[in-house]
């Protein structure tokens, strides 16, 4: 297969060819080292604060979306065939101040400026897309991003007031729209990229079908698709990650789709992808998908890279588990399904040989007596890492447990489920006592760890705590179970 040795993609609205591009060269780096485009501050390095937020700007079904990312963990190759819009290229005509920028002079938004930037782009993409927003709106999308001295409510008002500044339809993102599409379609040349030193290389397939000949050829490459975990792996840990082979451009493994009375997530789709989807589908899962990250995270991070990287604190497993999930891998040209919960074996170690890859994970749909719920515990609402988490699935059927699956990450050195306590459910009356019952020998199935997350005590009261909430919630909902799980 023919391939180039450099990656091509908008910034600002120019073109930008780049060569040489190693595995771990970051957004932020190349912005500020390389193009001196220092409105984009370093705050974190770990995708928490916000400081670093910029818009990426990527071909779509609907034609071109534009999401803020954190430019921190967001590693430069993957940017191959996008427009990255930065603080410097939101100012209006002879350089007077964008709406945004406008509104948060006026409403005081703004003291020491470090954070303002990234404030700034988030709600860029907000106002672009929901021009009149109401507070919890504002809310959602500034979890991302962090303020440590203005306070949230003079930016708040900010954010209410933008459209009194002008409309989206006006703003040069919107009226540049079909000119960025066709220049960005010219750059999709379904080429094979390979660049950088041989130690640090960055691969990007051209299809599914070429990811799997590279993996083949390098089976112990690091796969980054969203970059939320590698990212810290670079950044905090100063780790090694070539070659890295680069999957998040690939639309095939970005599909979401329901039939056969299952949800279907390609590897690759983002949180944010599947948000509609999760809504529609498992609408108690809502809540919890808000609680995931913040929104530039969940505009990069996928649900198939939550689960390839097993990680015991990883937030989608454990709810994914409770639902009979199934995963399937692709090696060369062979698949296998296996159960979502057999694919974690112990702390680091998955049932994925060297070459294999997660393609996509299988949800099938609640059944119409099922009740389900998903729970988080965290030390901020939107951490990407919580001490306890929690799927839970019951089916009561003449008031009988007929069914149940309960599965918890952060208890143990993989998201694993609570045999004990699903056994102390089925064939009994639902009840607040059967739930008690249950609770008290969740120490059979568990024996967490303590460390700067939480204690031991407090994990595994958490976790009781969490079963007990279970029948609360529920035995307050309305007679439609499905609909009514709190997370």
């Amino acid at each position: 297969m023919t391939h180039r040795s450099h990656i091509h993609f908008l910034l600002n609205g120019q073109a930008v060819s780049v060569a040489e591009v190693c595995a771990d060269q970051t957004l932020l780096d190349y912005l500020r080292l390389n193009r001196r485009l220092t409105g984009t501050k370093e705050g974190c390095a770990e995708g928490d604060c916000g400081a670093c937020t910029v818009l990426v700007g990527r071909l779509t079904d609907g034609g071109l979306t534009y999401e803020p990312v954190n430019a921190c963990i967001r590693f430069l190759a993957s940017l191959d065939g996008c427009h990255v819009v930065t603080i410097e290229h939101v100012s209006g005509p002879e350089g007077r101040l964008h709406p945004v920028q406008q509104a948060m002079v006026d409403h005081h938004g703004s003291q020491c400026g470090f954070c303002t930037p990234g404030f700034v782009m988030s709600l860029y993409a907000l106002w672009m897309t929901t021009p009149e927003p109401t507070e919890t709106q504002v809310e959602t999308a500034l979890q991302g991003n962090l303020c440590r001295c203005t306070g949230y409510e003079p930016i708040i008002r900010a954010a209410v007031a933008v459209s009194r500044y002008g409309t989206p339809s006006a703003d040069h993102l919107n009226t540049e729209r079909d000119h960025v599409i066709a220049r960005l379609r010219d750059l999709q040349d379904r080429q094979r990229v390979v660049t950088g030193p041989a130690d640090n290389q960055a691969i990007l397939p051209a299809d599914v079908d070429d990811l799997a000949e590279v993996l083949l050829n390098h089976p112990n490459a690091t796969i980054v698709a969203g970059a939320t975990d590698v990212g810290l792996w670079v950044t905090k840990f100063l780790r090694p990650i070539g070659p890295a082979v680069f999957i998040g451009h690939l639309t095939e493994l970005k599909t979401v789709h329901f039939d056969d009375g299952a949800l279907t997530i390609g590897a690759t789709a983002t949180y944010t992808d599947c948000q509609d989807a999760i809504a529609k589908v498992f609408p108690h899962l809502t809540p919890y998908w808000d609680r995931i990250a913040g929104w530039q995270v969940r505009n990069m991070g996928t649900v198939g890279g939550n689960i390839a990287n097993g990680s015991p604190i990883g937030d989608t497993p454990p709810v994914l588990i409770a639902l009979g999930a199934e995963v399937t891998l692709r090696h060369g040209t062979t698949r296998r399904t296996m159960p979502l919960q057999d694919f974690f074996i112990d702390y680091g170690k998955q049932d994925r040989k060297p070459g294999e890859f997660v393609e996509s994970i299988r949800v099938p749909s609640p059944a119409p007596d099922q009740r389900d719920a998903a729970y988080k515990i965290s030390k901020r609402r939107d951490e990407d890492i919580s001490s306890v988490a929690v799927g839970i699935s019951v089916t009561v059927t003449d008031n009988i447990i007929t069914e149940a699956r309960i599965a918890f990450g952060g208890m143990a050195a993989t998201p694993k489920r609570a045999a004990a306590a699903e056994a102390a459910l089925l064939g009994q009356m639902w009840s607040e006592e059967t739930f008690e019952a249950a609770a008290k020998v969740l120490p059979q199935d568990f024996q967490p760890l303590s460390d700067w997350r939480a204690s031991s005590d407090y994990r595994m009261l958490s976790a009781q705590n969490l079963l007990r909430r279970f029948y609360l919630d529920q035995d307050d909902a309305s007679s439609d179970p499905v609909q009514l799980a709190i997370a």
